[in-house]
């Protein structure tokens, strides 16, 4: 076998660094079998190495290489120190007797490879690309930057309803409908055309936690998109027509909303689950709500979220740098205009000195907001049509007295509490349409885990394993026909019209159950198949207990839906940006998808039991109970029946072993 033996590598002024040197094989028609020689990279005009190494026969050898401005001479110095002195080639072949024998096999190999092996560091997954940047104002930049002919852009900002007072409610269902109309630089009809002529998808959305400008477009267009996404967050005109009209779709819009049970209940779910408080403020604008809403109250809402520190600028397609110079460009001289902020002295509230001249005369001597747990706002009592409220929480969260403060960082930061409740809307007349059944339409709800929990992974997949859908499907693999609610509950009675599983998740609390339609005289029925298959998810023995199969089943379903959904830009982008904005980090999907494969039945098991039987410890400390809302339908023959009390319903879920007891 070869051996490689650096004795040594000095110059004439006496430096024995080996910087700057590399690996030359010695090798060619020469076939000279020495090991790999140092020698520096570049040569100076007069320097002299001193250099000895070993062949390929065992023997040592040492040798000098001057070189004279370009001309070059070797001279080879045994140790029997015979001297021979010629150019460096013919002297090269003369040392070969004297030096080896012939090549040995080892030595042939190792004189006919050319190349050296690299090995190269695994790649990360094209999806794990992600860098996140903060620019000095609080900006903050994240790109995933997965090359395609799409481009994804968009502006996550810390709004939404959750964050709304009582002087703001129902603002972010109109913010969403003023995006990119007019602005300080151009028409409505001009900020329409300039959207058009990118010829991609651009939208705005709100939800309860945040405010989305989103688009996908083409690559060389990314610039132009962030120009005019920048243009309609900063510098919106809101004219008081553009406010009215928009004010005037929206009640056309509640209106159609209330009257379509599959479209208002979850809205009233979480209305009754968190009463008076954050996830339970409307995410609809009240329709009493709609004529105390103008250009004032839109500028107070833009004052208290549209900052900096609130921003998240997401990428997806687009290089990190070249993402971060938008940026700066066009978010990056926004500044923070700081809001009333709350100071306490002993039990009195009240305003900084420094924010006093800015608010009105009648902020000046406000006193402390009350509690989110003293009083209430009675907002569910207030709704259109609505019938019963009843509320399993002993308290409730209130809203500012002072109508017209913006929300403070108090009530902003403040942790949502989940109270459950029982809501009963008006019986539903029959069906215009008589070949349409008459339905009964049940929510069952239990507060459930936050986005950022460990166990989110387990909850998503009981909510797979749970799946269920309408007694109407295609059919087909990978739809679900093998879960649960298909077939216990849509596969085995046919007074059933729907049952379906649903999993909602926030920054600090959620909501996890079950949605189900059925014929009107059958709700009881109904309410006990609903608990009997969310207690099956808690068993640890029988026949309907969680079965490995089936575990994996959902495993299986839950990653396909998760790499199928992620195949999509904007699907991708809103993915980054809002990871980003509640996690300030991003998960990949990779890490996602390992976590999901680690999943046991005893994982799975144990987060059912500490959410259908109320004992998840979220940082609003919940009531533990469960959160019901009904609409019966009235059935076609003009038959009555009394409808369910709160008391029946409770003792009914109770039975179940459901709930905190």
């Amino acid at each position: 076998m070869v051996t490689e033996r650096e004795q040594g590598l000095t110059t004439r002024d006496g430096f024995g660094s080996a910087l700057g040197t590399k690996a030359i094989t010695a090798r060619g028609e020469l076939g000279i079998p020495y090991t790999t020689l140092r020698l520096m990279d570049k040569l100076q005009k007069h320097t002299t190495w001193h250099v000895t190494f070993t062949s390929v026969s065992g023997k040592c050898r040492s040798a000098t290489h001057d070189n004279y401005l370009g001309d070059e001479k070797v001279i080879f110095k045994s140790q029997a120190s015979s001297m021979i002195k010629t150019p460096s080639s013919r002297a090269v072949s003369r040392l070969l007797p004297l030096c080896a024998k012939a090549p040995t096999p080892a030595a042939s190999s190792i004189a006919r490879r050319s190349l050296a092996t690299v090995v190269e560091p695994i790649q990360k997954d094209p999806t794990e690309l992600d860098e996140i940047t903060t620019l000095p104002n609080g900006v903050r930049v994240a790109t995933e930057a997965l090359p395609g002919h799409f481009s994804g852009i968009g502006v996550y900002i810390d709004a939404g309803s959750r964050y709304e007072n009582e002087h703001l409610r129902g603002v972010s269902h109109i913010m969403d409908r003023l995006a990119f109309k007019s602005t300080t630089k151009r028409t409505s009809d001009e900020m329409l055309e300039a959207l058009e002529s990118l010829g991609g998808n651009i939208q705005c959305a709100s939800s309860r936690e945040s405010l989305m400008y989103q688009s996908a477009t083409f690559n060389s267009a990314v610039p132009t998109t962030v120009a005019l996404l920048a243009e309609t967050i900063r510098d919106p005109l809101i004219t008081e027509e553009e406010v009215q009209q928009q004010l005037e779709t929206a009640s056309y819009e509640i209106g159609e909303i209330w009257s379509k049970p599959e479209l208002i209940l979850p809205e009233l779910v979480h209305m009754a689950a968190y009463k008076d408080n954050t996830l339970g403020n409307p995410l609809l604008c009240p329709k009493e709500r709609l004529d105390k809403i103008d250009k004032s109250v839109i500028e107070a809402y833009r004052k208290a979220f549209f900052k900096p520190e609130r921003i998240v600028v997401a990428f997806a397609g687009v290089e990190h740098k070249e993402a971060v110079r938008l940026t700066e460009q066009y978010f990056g001289d926004m500044k923070s205009e700081d809001s009333p902020e709350l100071s306490r002295t002993g039990s009195e509230t009240s305003l900084d000195s420094a924010s006093e001249a800015s608010s009105t005369s009648s902020s000046e001597s406000a006193s402390a907001p009350p509690s989110p747990v003293q009083q209430s706002s009675n907002l569910l009592s207030r709704l259109p049509f609505l019938k019963n409220l009843s509320t399993s929480g002993p308290t409730q969260a209130s809203v500012l007295s002072d109508l017209s403060l913006p929300p403070t960082q108090e009530q902003i930061l403040a942790p949502s509490q989940y109270t459950g409740g029982f809501v009963a809307l008006p019986v539903l007349p029959p069906p215009i349409n008589p070949s349409l059944p008459p339905l009964t339409h049940i929510h069952l709800a239990f507060e459930a885990l936050p986005i950022s929990s460990d166990d989110i992974y387990a909850l998503a997949t009981l909510q797979t394993l749970l799946g269920g859908g309408g007694s109407f499907s295609a059919g087909g693999p990978g739809k679900g026909m093998y879960s649960r609610l298909y077939t216990n509950v849509l596969n085995q009675h046919g007074w059933v019209e729907s049952c379906v599983a649903f999993n909602h998740s926030y920054t600090d609390s959620g909501l996890f159950g079950i949605t189900s339609s059925c014929t009107p005289s059958k709700v009881v029925q109904m309410l006990d198949v609903m608990c009997r298959e969310l207690q099956a998810l808690t068993l640890e023995n029988g026949f309907s207990s969680l079965q490995m199969i089936e575990v994996n089943r959902a495993k299986n379903q839950l990653r396909s839906s998760l790499l199928m959904n992620l195949e999509s830009r904007m699907v991708e982008l809103e993915d980054l940006g809002r990871q980003v904005q509640v996690h300030g980090s991003k998960v990949g999907v990779r890490e996602m998808c390992n976590k999901i494969d680690q999943l046991t039945v005893q994982d799975l098991r144990r987060v059912a039991r500490d959410v259908l039987q109320g004992l998840v410890k979220n940082p609003g400390q919940g009531s533990g109970a469960p959160t019901v809302v009904l609409q019966e339908g009235e059935e076609g023959n003009g038959v009555k029946r009394k409808q369910l009390a709160w008391a029946e319903i409770q003792d009914r879920i109770s039975r179940w072993k459901l709930g905190r007891r």
